[in-house]
């Protein structure tokens, strides 16, 4: 498999020119939308891991689809990091609004599919809520595409075939945060984060969540169930690549859907 990135940046809306884009829009209407989070992973794992992963299977898709991909959102909702230094947390009505001008800019446009890969569990609800929002402002507005917007969203971890790839790999210690499946993905885009890596202590297991001191209370290291010192590389290549198929094919549906 080539690198995530490479023969990726064509792919990026960030790098077309308006005129350009509008040119793209006479032959796609579909939008491919990066969200992650940037919070503690553990005493072991990148704090932009969910931005890192949702980006590089966000490009991956578009260079295996041809649609845009707009820039990554790094913040997303993780209130119940803040007891970990480093967590930068939208609340979930700041990242409601947020998601609602953003659907709402893309069909002013003439942007009709919206989909967006996520990388963090805790942005799902919000995310969908502001979908609902969304759909409403943009029949208000009365937009030409109004009858025709859609939102989908794509959590890649979530994905059939990866979660049934990680539980193939890491067994019951993938646990439910700050796992090896998605810290494999992030040694495989940022080799640096090799020199991070080392066993630790059996984590916590994963348990009901009550706010960030509850949650330090109950995972003091950060990990819910897991154990990242198994991630490899390699594992993070296959993982990618795996993602990258799953939602590429869910993407070709999505537009092709009425």
């Amino acid at each position: 498999m080539s690198s995530p990135f490479e023969n990726s940046q064509s792919a990026r809306l960030d790098l077309r020119t308006w005129p350009e884009v509008e040119e793209y829009l006479q032959s796609c209407k579909g939008i491919i939308l990066p969200i992650g989070s940037t919070e503690q992973h553990g005493p072991t794992g990148a704090i932009g891991t969910d931005a890192f992963t949702a980006e590089a299977v966000a490009l991956e898709v578009g260079r295996r689809t041809g649609v845009l991909v707009a820039p990554t959102q790094a913040f997303g909702m993780a209130e119940h990091h803040l007891g970990f230094p480093g967590t930068m947390s939208l609340q979930p009505s700041t990242l409601m609004l947020l998601m609602h001008d953003i659907v709402l800019s893309l069909a002013t446009h003439g942007f009709e599919r919206i989909f967006v890969v996520n990388g963090h569990g805790g942005n799902i609800a919000t995310i969908k809520a502001a979908f609902s929002e969304a759909y409403s402002s943009v029949l208000k507005r009365r937009l030409p595409v109004a009858n025709k917007v859609r939102c989908k969203l794509a959590n890649w971890f979530l994905a059939s075939e990866v979660f049934k790839e990680a539980r193939n790999l890491y067994g019951d210690k993938e646990g439910k945060h700050a796992t090896p499946s998605e810290i494999a993905v992030t040694l495989h885009l940022h080799p640096l984060l090799l020199n991070k890596q080392h066993p630790l202590p059996p984590a916590a297991p994963a348990g009901p969540i009550h706010g960030p001191e509850d949650f330090r209370r109950r995972h003091p290291d950060g990990r819910m169930g897991s154990e990242p010192y198994l991630a490899k590389p390699e594992d993070g290549e296959i993982l990618l690549d795996i993602a990258a198929s799953s939602l590429s094919k869910d993407l070709s549906n999505f537009l092709d859907a009425s």
